[in-house]
């Protein structure tokens, strides 16, 4: 599997308003961007009992920088406000594949959980396609000529389809016995969760010029263990909207029964925000 790149340019905007009058009207929001992750996190794949008596297989992948990705993704995010009020609405869809993955350990169908050592693996690869939508209402709490200060409270349903295929030096077996593991193999596993989210994001004006720095934080549970997602960077004010660079972090654990454990995406981000 070839080495990649993953460059996710799309609409999204996760951030507040530069601070200024609230006016009866609707105001609205879009932003298109460039964020450049880095991944790493583990999966736990249920392993069909024609191939080893049952069980799971657990995969690290990554630390993986974008730079050894390839596909792409498609972001995009319009948030709507109206004196104190807002709504925000986020559609990612995330395609890639990294092939510095390994096989970390094999959990057998009767209980055992086997090692698998780094030395054996040969070549390790995985394809990930991921779909999220996050809603989202709040209420702007301050907002004067320096600060604005939100919260929110909504959802987010997440799905993912995996691939993993491996490449090992000899079969993974069991102590007395029988293989756990063929040497050559893949597996696959898909799974799709909602979870409830709580949140605050802001912007903070630096002096009396056209900078601000601006911040996003959210936590959520539900179908996962936790999910939450951070963003802190600055913008630069046009009349028409600004230009912004961040670095965001998402994670994701589903915990030791769940596909994704302690999966993560990040990086820096650089976008331009439009206002209408």
């Amino acid at each position: 599997m070839k080495n990649s790149k993953l460059l996710l340019l799309a609409p999204l905007a996760f951030q507040s308003a530069m601070a200024e009058e609230v006016t009866g009207g609707w105001q609205f929001q879009l932003t298109p961007y460039l964020w450049l992750p880095t991944i790493s996190g583990k999966l736990n794949y249920d392993i069909p009992s024609n191939n080893n008596n049952g069980g799971s297989a657990r995969v690290d992948v990554g630390p993986t920088d974008w730079l050894d990705l390839l596909n792409g993704a498609f972001l995009l995010q319009g948030e709507a406000r109206k004196e104190r009020f807002l709504i925000f609405s986020d559609v990612i869809y995330l395609g890639l594949e990294s092939d510095d993955d390994r096989v970390v350990s094999v959990l057998s169908g009767t209980g055992d959980r086997l090692p698998v050592d780094a030395s054996t693996n040969l070549n390790t690869s995985t394809d990930i396609d991921g779909f999220a939508v996050t809603l989202a209402g709040g209420y702007n709490l301050l907002r004067d000529a320096r600060l604005s200060l939100d919260v929110f409270a909504g959802t987010r349903y997440f799905s993912i389809e995996a691939k993993t295929s491996w490449n090992l030096s000899v079969d993974v077996e069991l102590p007395g016995g029988g293989t756990v593991l063929a040497r050559q193999g893949s597996v696959d596993s898909d799974q799709e969760f909602w979870d409830v989210l709580v949140g605050t994001k802001g912007a903070t004006n630096i002096g009396n010029g056209n900078w601000s720095l601006n911040y996003y934080l959210d936590v959520g549970t539900g179908d996962a263990d936790l999910t939450w997602q951070a963003l802190a960077g600055a913008s630069y004010a046009f009349g028409w909207g600004g230009l912004m660079i961040s670095y965001r972090h998402l994670e994701y654990d589903l915990g030791s029964q769940g596909l994704m454990q302690d999966f993560s995406f990040s990086g820096p981000m650089f976008g331009a925000r439009f206002s209408f």
